[in-house]
Formats: structure tokens, C-alpha cells, sequence
């Protein structure tokens, strides 16, 4: 009973916050929402006795990435009224595809996998069960090759954005550590003789 209270409790804050993640005006109050969001994911998922996808969310998602969102969005100078001028321009779209996004959740959730036969419950884990052996073993036997796949598409995010990022840039002054290595007291001090000068 007092799982099922949880579950509803955080489920609720957690669609409530993602509705004001898209919602709110401010970009910051939108980046707090999301990590509101995954806060309560976690609770979900450790409720589902998903420890460890559950502190990979929190230590990742919002202790990594949504600092670095809230950092981005913080330092640029975002002019709000020119993003929402385009809103209702792009609503029709962005309906569309959150429509298709709530059709394959609805056929993927309502499938044969999570589907339960009347009347029985999931069988009780062991005292020592580890989920995040049991995460391990399905993702490196049954979904090798979709992760393997993700991780080259990862790869390839990673090189492409080093690449855009490293670009040369003709303006821009460089430091050579070798040749900074290989400095000489003669090539940074000139001692010249003078004669006194009376005046």
C-alpha cells in the first residue's frame, strides 16, 4: 500500500515538473524543473528496485550534466522574447512529435513485457540479488550490439564536437611549450654599456 502512495505521489511530481520544464519563461527555472524531474525519477526507479540506474541518474544527470546546463544557460545572454516569438510557429510540429513519442511509450508499456497475468506478482529477489549484475548481464548479452552501436554514435558526438570546437582560428594567439622549453637567458635579457651621462 505505502509502495503504491509513493509511486502515484512522485509519479504525479514527476509529470507535474516535466510539464514546467516546457512550460516556465525563465530558462533557469526550466533547468531546475529538470533536475526536479530526475530527482523524482530516482525515487520511482528505486521503488522498482533500480538502485543503481537510479544513483546513475542522480550522479550523472544531475550532478554533471544539469550543472553544466545551468551553467550554459546562465553565462549565454539568451534573449527570451526573440525564443518565444517563434513558439506558435513551431507548436504544430512539436505536437506531432510528441504525439508519435506518446504513441510508441503507450504500445511499448501496453506490450506482453509488462503486461502481468491477473492476479500474480513478480517473484521476491534474494537477499543477495544485484541489480547492477543483472543490468550488466542483459546489456552485454541480449543488447550487445544496440550498445556497441550507441557507443560508436557516442564516439562519433565526441569527435565532431572536438572538431568544431579545435578549429584554427586566424586571429587567435598561440603559446609553442617546446619552444618555451628551449628559451635562452640571451634571448630574454640584453645587457647594454652605457656611458654616464653628466646632465
Amino acid at each position: 500500500m505505502i509502495e503504491t502512495i509513493i509511486f502515484y505521489v512522485f509519479a504525479a511530481a514527476t509529470v507535474i515538473s516535466a510539464c514546467c520544464v516546457i512550460t516556465v519563461r525563465n530558462p533557469v527555472h526550466s533547468a531546475l524543473f529538470l533536475v526536479l524531474t530526475f530527482f523524482t525519477s530516482a525515487v520511482i526507479w528505486l521503488s522498482l528496485e533500480a538502485e543503481f540506474l537510479a544513483i546513475t541518474l542522480v550522479l550523472v544527470y544531475v550532478g554533471a550534466v544539469m550543472v553544466l546546463f545551468i551553467f550554459v544557460v546562465m553565462m549565454l545572454d539568451i534573449n527570451i522574447a526573440r525564443l518565444r516569438a517563434g513558439f506558435v510557429r513551431y507548436l504544430p510540429i512539436g505536437l506531432l512529435v510528441a504525439g508519435i513519442m506518446l504513441a510508441m511509450m503507450l504500445s511499448i508499456v501496453t506490450s506482453e513485457v509488462f503486461v502481468l497475468d491477473a492476479g500474480s506478482e513478480p517473484a521476491p529477489k534474494p537477499a543477495d540479488f544485484s541489480n547492477t549484475k543483472a543490468l550488466g548481464g542483459v546489456l552485454y548479452t541480449h543488447y550487445v550490439f544496440a550498445f556497441e552501436i550507441a557507443a560508436v554514435i557516442l564516439l562519433v558526438a565526441i569527435i565532431a564536437a572536438i572538431s568544431l570546437t579545435m578549429r584554427k582560428r586566424p586571429h587567435t594567439k598561440y603559446q609553442d611549450p617546446s619552444s618555451q622549453i628551449r628559451v635562452r637567458k640571451a634571448d630574454r635579457l640584453r645587457i647594454v654599456k652605457m656611458p654616464a651621462s653628466e646632465d
